[in-house]
């Protein structure tokens, strides 16, 4: 599979489906154009059949004459096997053209996924996403693959046009008149299917948006008793999308019933007027036969014809929708010149808050309201814009990629994807030689002995989509494993320990620290097991840091910390301060 660039016509620089497909055609242009002509030579050869068999009833049967029905008969074999050879070449073309369009989309769109990064989730549907991945790729592909033969189709018709010409004038005007013609009737219909295809592909999308949602919340709708409602939900929204694939299919049933009447009404004509001619000795019988063959292969022109039309407004449908992702930009950008990159160890200071993280220590970060903490970590992390100063360095002056590099964030929507266990846990320094040790001593500081325990093959268990196989405590262990294993400069856990049970709690709590040891290490949390091993808890106040100090101290000195960690009344800790 070649490599994309990300500047291609479908991101920014291109604004309409017709560019995306033109750069989808570009990029494997030779390929199309071999199977282009393996499909005009496997069409030609269906068309001379007819003109091949028509010499040898004149020459070979109506003349009595042996030797020409033989060699007629040997130029009608030798046909069939060139036909035969460039008919599996065609075919294999068109299989390599559907493959290749299809998962060079995948490929750009998860590219396209890892560039927007956090930006995805928020601008488009996790739906949308998916239909992307299953519906229109394979429209995409289909496009591609129907080219050979639609080539091949018009170069039959030309053929055969030529030839009815060369014999009849008449027959000849007849094809080249009435076959466009045929087409032109047909054209009215493509534009209601157009839109009645992207008003279905809508539907597809927003169905497939409830049923992420209901798939990933199924827990919690067992345990609210909310099961009936979201099917009734997707059962109402699903018949919406059967009745406009049922709006669909009319209109195609009409296209397809017109691809067969309409060429049958031709084939009947052509038949009448070669018969007449036969009649009147203007044709002889071998021409008659001919004609009658022309005839009825040029069905397989028409309809190839309008299957390319009706493949193409799909992938037109389907374009519309991948260039509306492709075109989407990341909140954060990487800056035009990028600074140098901070020394290794620099403090790490938020402006707005006027939270100073020093490097080599143990921060836990407490909040009131807890929502601020999170936006905290967004500036810090840099999945959002703020002033933050890395070692006297802005942090927006640094490429994205480098920050990822050195200040990891593992935050509540982290989550396990399908695959091999050690794989995942390992990260992208799978290949390190140390791999094994660290991700061993980050199972042991994340406490995960016993859900390795309870796995038939250990690490090379195969996870499930999303880790559904996990309970909620175990995911989230894992989840903090992996992050121990990447061993970043950098390290800043989001509620970490939140699913897990007290005992669970200390040990991690406890490792952590030694884990961890010499680096830097940021921790929201309100759990006072977590907050105990802590070098340095710092408490945020309405968005700005009013209290920092060891968990014992300020438990002491500000009622409003040990009110939100003890989940106790501010009145009654002034109460007992008093």
């Amino acid at each position: 599979m070649r490599d994309l660039p990300l500047d291609h016509p479908g991101t920014a620089d291109s604004r309409t489906p017709w560019s995306f497909l033109r750069w989808v055609l570009k990029g494997q242009w030779d390929s199309v154009a071999v199977a282009m002509v393996f499909g005009v030579i496997w069409m030609t050869c269906s068309a001379v059949v007819p003109a091949v068999i028509g010499k040898a009833i004149d020459a070979g049967v109506t003349g009595r004459d042996s030797g020409e029905l033989w060699k007629w008969s040997a130029i009608l074999f030798g046909v069939g096997v060139i036909q035969s050879a460039s008919g599996i070449m065609r075919h294999r073309y068109a299989v390599l053209n559907w493959l290749t369009s299809a998962y060079r989309v995948v490929q750009l769109v998860t590219r396209q996924a890892t560039h927007l990064g956090a930006t995805l989730s928020k601008r488009v549907a996790t739906g949308e996403v998916v239909a992307i991945g299953t519906n229109d790729l394979s429209h995409i592909g289909n496009a591609m693959d129907v080219l050979a033969r639609a080539m091949g189709a018009l170069v039959s018709f030309v053929v055969v046009a030529v030839i009815l010409l060369q014999t009849s004038v008449t027959l000849g005007l007849v094809v080249l008149i009435g076959v466009p013609v045929l087409l032109l009737l047909l054209g009215p219909l493509l534009k209601p299917l157009q839109q009645r295809n992207l008003e279905q592909r809508d539907m597809m999308g927003h169905l497939s948006n409830i049923a992420t949602d209901i798939v990933s919340g199924l827990r919690v709708l067992r345990g609210i008793g909310g099961e009936r409602i979201f099917h009734d939900r997707y059962r109402t929204e699903s018949q919406k999308v059967r009745q406009a694939g049922n709006a669909v299919a009319r209109l195609q049933s009409v296209l397809d019933a017109l691809q067969v009447f309409l060429p049958g009404v031709f084939v009947v004509v052509v038949v009448w007027l070669g018969a007449r001619f036969a009649v009147q000795d203007k044709i002889s019988p071998g021409e008659l036969v001919a004609f009658y063959g022309y005839a009825a292969f040029l069905v397989l022109p028409l309809r190839t014809a309008t299957e390319a039309a009706n493949k193409w407004i799909r992938a037109h449908v389907s374009a519309r929708r991948i260039v509306k992702v492709l075109a989407l930009q990341p909140e954060i950008e990487d800056p035009r010149l990028a600074a140098d990159a901070p020394a290794p160890d620099s403090e790490l200071v938020d402006v707005r808050s006027g939270l100073r993280i020093r490097p080599g220590v143990l921060t836990a970060v407490v909040s009131e309201p807890a929502g601020d903490a999170a936006e905290v970590v967004d500036r810090l992390g840099r999945f959002a814009e703020g002033d933050v100063i890395w070692g006297g360095v802005r942090l927006d002056t640094l490429p994205r990629a480098l920050v990822r590099e050195r200040i990891v964030v593992s935050d509540t929507s982290a989550i396990l994807f399908a695959g091999r266990l050690a794989d995942q846990l390992a990260g992208i320094r799978a290949a390190d030689p140390d791999r094994d040790e660290r991700l061993a001593r980050a199972l042991h500081a994340a406490a995960t002995s016993d859900v390795l325990e309870a796995l038939p093959e250990g690490l090379d268990t195969l996870v499930a989509e999303k880790g559904r196989s996990f309970s909620g405590g175990q995911r989230q262990r894992l989840i903090l494993a992996r992050a121990l294993a990447r061993d970043p400069e950098v390290l800043i856990l989001v509620e970490s320990t939140s699913a897990v049970d007290a005992h669970t709690e200390a040990r991690i709590a406890e490792r952590l620290v030694g884990n961890r040891a010499g680096r830097t290490t940021v921790v929201t949390t309100s759990s006072p097991l977590m907050l105990s091993r802590a070098d340095v808890v710092v408490f945020l106040e309405g968005g700005r840091v009013v209290a920092e100090g060891r968990h014992a101290d300020l438990l002491t000195s500000s009622p409003a910390y040990r009110a939100v960690v003890t989940r106790e009344e501010a009145e009654d800790v002034e109460e007992v301060a008093r």
